[in-house]
């Protein structure tokens, strides 16, 4: 039985079945862990139970061995079945209270909130762990996905006591304008696992967070 703990901040790197796979798929999410990622999403939308079974069980050893959390994406039942950390739902998938009900309180649950601050507030309310917002920039993993403000993020900061991902088109370079507005996790797909070696990636994305501590503290 999971009973880990929400990282802090970080970067929130998320798997994308149509680039690895299998042993490749260890590797590259070794890889960015190995850069900086403080924690992992298995998303896989494919019908194989099989190999999604696999998969997830063989991420969960991966992030283990790193102390670094494993959420699956979207479904419930593998989270239980692999060990995972944790499950990340969204508007059309299982029902929050319906979800917090089957896993109980050691598992880490995510939502997403699209632009919606009301949404993150329901979400609260209702048993998640932290709350996602966006698509925040365009985004080649969900082209038609609802398109975030910065505005909401610094609505929901001031109104949401959870920590705050933003996901969706995030790079290196428009990052550091998503933490100045609260945020605390960046979630990133191809911006990761694109890359020939995610660590190098990864290490560009915390370094942000570096630089956030850095003028917090001064």
């Amino acid at each position: 039985m999971s009973n880990s703990t929400l990282p802090s901040s970080g970067l929130y790197a998320i798997t994308d079945s149509t680039l690895h796979t299998g042993r490749a798929l260890e590797q590259a999410a070794a890889r960015a862990i190995a850069g900086g990622a403080t924690m992992i999403q298995y998303r896989d939308k494919s019908e194989d139970g099989d190999r999604r079974h696999r998969e997830a069980a063989m991420l969960v050893r991966v992030c283990r061995n790193h102390g670094v959390p494993m959420i699956v994406n979207d479904d419930v039942e593998l989270a239980l079945a692999s060990d995972a950390d944790g499950v990340h739902i969204g508007r059309d998938d299982t029902d929050l209270l319906a979800a917090r009900a089957r896993l109980g309180d050691n598992y880490i649950l995510g939502v997403s909130c699209y632009n919606s601050v009301e949404l993150a507030e329901a979400a609260q309310r209702n048993g998640a762990d932290y709350v996602a917002f966006g698509s925040m920039f365009s985004s080649t993993t969900k082209p038609a996905a609802t398109h975030g403000e910065i505005a909401t993020l610094e609505s929901a900061r001031q109104r949401i006591n959870l920590p705050i991902v933003a996901i969706g088109g995030i790079t290196p370079e428009n990052g550091a304008s998503l933490l100045d507005a609260g945020v605390d996790f960046l979630a990133v797909v191809r911006g990761v696992f694109g890359h020939d070696d995610p660590a190098e990636p990864a290490r560009r994305y915390a370094r942000l967070f570096c630089r956030q501590a850095r003028e917090e503290e001064s």
